[in-house]
């Protein structure tokens, strides 16, 4: 094809990603990395990327009122978008591990990472559905009448009354144009009923994926800020006073629908009790942050897969990319960048399976989750961009994919807290609950020893700790994500983790590319490359 790589079609996306498997295995089971190959071939199938691609060229669009003049409110989505949320559903990466199971928020964790890779837009309201259940167990009523449905392998869109549907979808609406991030600043209203609903007035600046069934949001009640749960259809089968104002026009993630929400005396119903919002939510927080943190190595590793393949077939000065030492480099830098959000995401992934969650998240998460969550997203469009270029001119052309990657990739930093909230909270986590510092130092002590870069930059993180202020949040929370990549790395992936330390932890350049001397980028890219027909 006059030296042009072909398609990415047909690859298995598992069996190029070694870090991956490394994790399942060593944080779950032979069992549970078995489990996912059917999932991993459909990912990486020339159907699913087809989908993808389908459902970005072809937004939603909304329509406000039908042809008669009556306000319906309802989100047109392309037929793409429902293929790959069927398949989401199905495939049990909504709410599913929350019915129990040996390893299922690992197994669903991995999955997710694997699945993501054809498309992102629409891992968002899987994402908000599975992160609803928690927060949904502080009301144990509301939680029996739903919880059925949300995690039911069955995807059925419409709006109907939600009991009588064969599967929900859950979403949140949090956020108000004069809080932002501060949600205590918000200004809905919550009135109580003689029935003991409330009546929800006021704006909502940003609700992703707002043809969801139910909606966690919060709103000033006469006790303070509380959670409540609205569903789009009420009881009697009859529409919430819910409206639909605009869907934003976002720089990527264009798939899915992001909208302004209006309530106008809509009914919903509390949970937990009056002005104990934030801490009835946080559960919520907790895991979509953690998806924030799967997303972005979702779209590092499917950047990564792309330019690995280019450079597998292009060839350059008479011999093919991946063997030009710059060009190998590159490739290597990207995949260590890869490699160590993988292990991380998985081992906090564990985190979830060894906590009950909806008991308040362990001191691990509290900790390494908003740290994680900071760094990894941030680094995600730096390592897109780097991966892009490696196609050349072909990367900047829409029909390789890359620049739907690129546009994704700052979407997950910014989401449930942007670069600073998330930092901020790691200090929080540091001041107010000193037992996560332990927990955080007992985990680096697996490894204490074993080699003087970690054990430098672990010293450097307990200084910081012993300082920590608002001004250097960022430092630590990034200190915290390289010593625990570092850590985990030498303990499950010993063949990576002397070029990650090497380039991370001792002085290496900042750009990528600029490995230091002895790291055998051969090896490095050749793990990570995909495997087609």
């Amino acid at each position: 094809m006059a030296n042009q790589a072909p398609p990415l079609h047909r690859f298995d996306p598992l069996g190029c990603d070694p870090a991956l498997v490394s994790a399942v295995r060593a944080f779950g089971s032979e069992q549970v990395v078995d489990s996912l190959g059917t999932l991993a071939a459909e990912a990486g199938s020339e159907t699913a990327r087809e989908h993808g691609r389908l459902a970005n060229e072809n937004p939603p669009v909304l329509h406000t009122h039908d042809r008669y003049g009556n306000r319906v409110d309802e989100v047109e989505f392309h037929p793409s978008w429902h293929w790959l949320m069927s398949r989401a559903v199905a495939h049990g990466l909504h709410a599913a591990p929350w019915a129990g199971g040996p390893h299922a928020h690992l197994r669903r964790a991995a999955a997710f990472t694997l699945w993501a890779q054809a498309e992102a837009g629409h891992g968002c309201p899987i994402s908000m559905t599975y992160a609803a259940v928690p927060a949904l167990r502080h009301a144990p009523d509301l939680a029996a009448r739903f919880e059925p449905g949300l995690l039911s392998p069955v995807y059925d869109p419409g709006l109907r009354e939600p009991t009588g549907k064969a599967g929900l979808l859950a979403g949140m609406s949090m956020t108000e144009k004069q809080g932002g991030s501060d949600v205590r600043a918000n200004t809905t209203t919550a009135t109580k009923r003689a029935d003991g609903t409330y009546s929800l007035v006021g704006h909502k600046w940003f609700t992703s994926a707002p043809m969801n069934d139910l909606f966690l949001t919060l709103a000033q009640a006469p006790g303070g800020l509380t959670c409540f749960l609205l569903p789009r259809v009420l009881p009697d089968g009859t529409r919430n006073a819910l409206r639909i104002q605009r869907l934003k026009d976002k720089l990527g993630n264009k798939s899915n629908a992001s909208a302004e929400l209006e309530y106008t005396g809509a009914t919903a119903w509390p949970i937990g009790d009056e002005g104990r919002g934030v801490r009835t939510i946080i559960e919520m927080v907790t895991m979509t942050r953690l998806d924030c943190v799967l997303g972005s190595t979702a779209n590092i590793r499917a950047a990564l897969s792309e330019a690995a393949h280019h450079a597998n077939h292009r060839t350059a000065f008479g011999t093919l990319l991946r063997t030009q030492p710059a060009m190998a480099a590159v490739l290597a830098d990207l995949a260590l960048e890869s490699e160590a959000a993988t292990i991380l995401a998985m081992r906090l992934a564990t985190e979830v399976d060894n906590t009950k969650v909806d008991n308040g998240a362990g001191p691990l998460l509290r900790i390494a989750l908003p740290a994680a969550k900071f760094y990894i997203c941030k680094r995600a469009p730096t390592i897109v961009a780097e991966a892009l270029e490696c196609l050349g001119g072909n990367g900047y052309v829409e029909e390789s994919g890359l620049p739907r990657l690129y546009r994704e990739a700052p979407l997950m930093s910014i989401w449930e807290g942007s670069g600073n909230v998330t930092a901020l909270d790691v200090l929080r986590a540091i001041t107010k609950e000193p037992s996560t510092v332990d927990t955080l130092s007992q985990e680096l002590a697996t490894t204490a020893g074993t080699d003087p870069r970690l054990d430098t930059a672990v010293k450097a993180l307990e200084a910081e700790i012993r300082a920590a202020e608002p001004a250097r949040a960022r430092r630590l929370a990034e200190l915290i994500t390289l010593c625990l990549q570092g850590s985990l790395l030498i303990r499950h992936i010993p063949e990576v983790a002397d070029a990650f330390l090497a380039s991370r932890l001792d002085g290496s350049g900042r750009v990528l590319g600029t490995l230091p001397p002895g790291v055998h980028t051969k090896t490095l890219v050749e793990r990570v490359t995909p495997n087609t027909p």
